[in-house]
């Protein structure tokens, strides 16, 4: 489906053309400039989610122009029913990072505003890119960013966090460009998406592009063992940086899996599949342990994320509906759900200047109100029936019960995990006795960071109570994707040479009896 309005070039140029504005204002006018521009975003796509047409599979809202004539790359963007929720999620946070920032961010403003320009832009375009040189130039182009928000804006080890941080990205980008020309030269010299997915690879060619695929995506999901950079750069990272992280840029891998991995190399996918399911389960398991043994509350943050998206990996490998419908649930209501718990760590950083979970106790009767919004993001976390990830969480887990009965009960012990260490948290955090020193002088929440927080919840229960909207838009999509890489046997056919006729013999007459005759 096309539109005369090219509302995916808009997203994506908007955010730039702003970060090029912010060139020419003060520092004061900086922190208008990149709201005002992040709102205008948000506005432009909410009309997609009623303009997308639930009922059809194909790709909608699509623009095509030839960038480069030989080789063939052309400017080429579009949006299904898996991206669709992807990029309004973007645009609803981007927003909220750029209010969260409005004081704790003091020097650099222009620049800083414009780092997060720069990456929603980026971040939309790779869910919208359909040639794989498009979607890399943007899959980089979300490096530097992100590498100068830790590296300048960053804490104390802010440099070992962003460095760290750049060279797995990058070690992983490597292998993912020699994917793609290895895929150019192979699929018929083309960089198309949809024509690379719908072609056919030998099972020895796709377990090596299975494999530099998977350097990539795992680092950037980040799966275990390539996970070790995601809690330094959480805990360096600015609260903003730390949201764009959590929420979208771990999406990215999994994203990448979904679109790529399995429609394209569906025999390397099969092949692989246990050790994906195992590494899903391991980092479930582990990352809700490590979670357990943290004091820093941006620590134990980001190890829940490594156990979550645990979850979402182990969905799209279960080669069923249920299961990767749920894992694009989760890629969601993670990016509300974390978003709005480092949002939430972000608000009292500002005030205690410590995310220690020792220096924030009880915080419920000087911050009634944050108190609230922080059991409702932790509650939502773990998976509380009537909040977003409970859905996830269970088509997930239905998914997985349908596939493999041992690798859905091992899974289930990461939400016994969550529930012990986010308890745990809330029962320190929110209802703990509070040290007399400081904590009853906290503020409450603004009126700012109210509107920052809002929202989130809106979703958290909207998602949780009606999720129907969601997926009935991401389901053909979904069934379109497995039916193309996984398609069903053909049914058998029956010939016979003569066809059976059933012969019933008939059955020998016997004398009745003579009291038969009798009335």
């Amino acid at each position: 489906m096309t539109h005369s309005f090219p509302w995916l070039t808009v997203l994506i140029v908007l955010p730039l053309a702003g970060a090029l504005a912010l060139c020419f204002v003060k520092d004061a006018a900086a922190r208008m400039v990149a709201l005002g521009v992040t709102v205008a975003d948000l506005l432009i796509s909410l009309p997609l989610w009623w303009l997308f047409d639930a009922t059809s599979s194909q790709m909608q809202f699509m623009e095509q122009a030839v960038w480069i004539a030989t080789p063939p790359i052309h400017y080429k963007l579009g949006l299904d029913g898996i991206s669709l929720p992807l990029i309004i999620m973007t645009t609803v946070l981007m927003p909220l990072c750029v209010l969260i920032s409005w004081r704790s961010i003091e020097t650099k403003i222009r620049s800083f505003m414009a780092m997060l320009l720069i990456m929603e832009g980026a971040m939309i375009g790779v869910f919208a890119a359909l040639d794989f040189v498009l979607f890399y130039v943007f899959w980089e182009a979300m490096l530097i960013p992100m590498y100068l928000l830790i590296g300048v804006w960053g804490g104390p080890n802010r440099v070992y966090a962003a460095v760290k941080f750049f060279l797995y990205t990058l070690a992983g980008s490597v292998l993912l460009l020699v994917a793609i020309l290895v895929l150019y030269f192979q699929g018929g010299h083309t960089f198309d998406v949809l024509l690379l997915s719908s072609g056919t690879y030998t099972t020895s060619l796709q377990v090596l592009l299975f494999l530099a695929l998977f350097a990539a995506f795992a680092v950037k999901v980040p799966m275990f063992p390539f996970h070790t950079w995601l809690p330094d750069a959480h805990v360096e990272a600015p609260t903003a940086g730390s949201v764009i992280l959590a929420s979208v840029l771990l999406k990215m891998g999994t994203y990448g899996f979904l679109r790529f991995s399995l429609p394209m190399l569906p025999d390397a996918s099969k092949l692989f599949a246990p050790l994906m399911i195992t590494l899903s389960i391991i980092a479930i398991i582990y990352g809700a342990y490590m979670a357990l043994a943290q004091a820093d509350l941006k620590k134990l943050i980001a190890y829940s994320s490594v156990s979550h998206m645990g979850f979402v990996t182990l969905g799209l490998f279960t080669f069923n509906i249920q299961g990767i419908e749920g894992a694009v649930m989760q890629m969601v209501n993670h990016g509300i759900t974390t978003g709005g718990l480092f949002l939430c760590v972000g608000v009292i950083y500002e005030r205690t200047h410590s995310r220690q979970i020792a220096d924030n106790i009880g915080l419920t009767k000087p911050m009634p109100r944050y108190a609230i919004f922080l059991v409702i993001f932790a509650l939502s976390s773990l998976g509380l029936p009537g909040t977003n990830s409970f859905v996830g969480e269970f088509l997930v887990l239905a998914g997985t019960f349908l596939s493999n009965k041992l690798a859905a009960a091992l899974a289930s012990l990461g939400i016994i995990l969550a529930a012990a260490y986010i308890l745990w948290m809330i029962q320190r955090v929110a209802f703990g006795v509070p040290s007399p020193t400081y904590l009853p002088k906290l503020r409450d929440v603004t009126n700012r960071e109210m509107v920052t927080l809002i929202p989130l919840v809106v979703l958290v229960f909207w998602i949780g109570v009606f999720p129907n909207p969601l997926l009935t838009r991401m389901h053909p999509s979904v069934n379109h994707v497995l039916t193309r890489a996984f398609p069903p046997p053909p049914a058998p056919v029956m010939t016979l040479d003569e066809p059976d006729v059933l012969v019933v013999p008939a059955a020998e007459e016997s004398p009745l009896p003579e009291e038969a005759d009798q009335p």
